[in-house]
């Protein structure tokens, strides 16, 4: 879905879902989960799951509403 909103031309819409996802969810959590609990390599796994679900499901989201259809090239 998010190749879909970038090959109709919304290009800024995945750029923010892609930061959102990765670099304020996937990386903290991984580090916490990791690190701090001491989990250790099994949490960065979880934490690459549990971005791309949120990734998936906010992509559904977005694409579900239809607002991308609007975007000018």
């Amino acid at each position: 879905m998010i190749q879909a909103l970038n090959g109709s031309g919304d290009t800024r819409t995945p750029t923010w879902i892609n930061l959102i996802c990765f670099w304020i969810l996937e990386l903290p959590l991984a580090y916490v989960t990791a690190v701090l609990f001491g989990i250790g390599e099994t949490a960065v796994f979880y934490a690459i799951v549990f971005a791309d679900i949120m990734m998936t499901g906010m992509a559904y989201y977005y694409f579900k509403l239809g607002r991308w259809k609007l975007t000018e090239v």
